[in-house]
């Protein structure tokens, strides 16, 4: 029975529930989504998220109520620096559990809790919208600007064909005469002797 038992106590006395709740919600600042059992995860949704309402006023009275709570000085930096500008027009709801089915071993009802604008599979579309929205224009893209050179190519070969053109061809070098080549052949038929051919003539047969 619950008899006034305003929240869930996890089965664990309060310094070590505090000092679980604190590092759960740590890592989850940290990571953006963690995996726990359903109970725990609605305990530190309970826990975590009026500091992230307090996170809103970045003031030294803010981060120290926080640190109060967290305990770690990596999760107060990235509270104030990353989370609190991307969830300040979100008035509420800034995280949501997604039930995994059970534990292998006791069969425990499991989740993942994680925050909502972190998500880039359900914030795909608006987050694209409005990077397009923010992102200041470029005068030229990299495919114009290569279309763009390919063209001025273009344009500068076509200045230069007429240029070629209308310029005077160079006069040819006079080829150069060839020397005349010794008559080697004639050469050594005047130089060797001649020798009498033998003929059969006056042979007797």
């Amino acid at each position: 029975m619950r008899h006034n038992k305003n929240f869930n106590h996890l089965g664990r006395q309060a310094g070590h529930r505090k000092a679980m709740l604190s590092n759960m919600a740590s890592s989850l600042i940290l990571h953006k989504r963690i995996e726990t059992t359903v109970a725990k995860a609605k305990a530190v949704r309970m826990f975590i998220e009026p500091l992230v309402t307090k996170s809103k006023e970045d003031t030294t009275h803010s981060r120290r109520v926080v640190f109060s709570y967290l305990k770690q000085k990596e999760a107060v930096t990235e509270l104030f620096r990353t989370i609190a500008p991307k969830i300040a027009e979100r008035p509420g709801g800034y995280t949501r559990i997604l039930k995994t089915g059970f534990r292998l071993g006791d069969a425990a009802d499991m989740c993942i809790i994680e925050f909502v604008d972190f998500n880039e599979a359900y914030t795909f579309g608006t987050a694209s919208v409005a990077a397009a929205e923010v992102k200041p224009k470029t005068r030229r893209s990299r495919a114009k600007k290569a279309t763009d050179a390919v063209e001025e190519v273009a344009v500068v070969e076509s200045a230069e064909a007429p240029a070629k053109a209308a310029a005077p061809k160079k006069a040819a070098a006079p080829k150069k005469a060839a020397a005349p080549k010794a008559p080697k052949a004639a050469a050594a038929k005047t130089a060797a002797p001649k020798v009498a051919k033998k003929t059969n003539v006056g042979k007797k047969m």
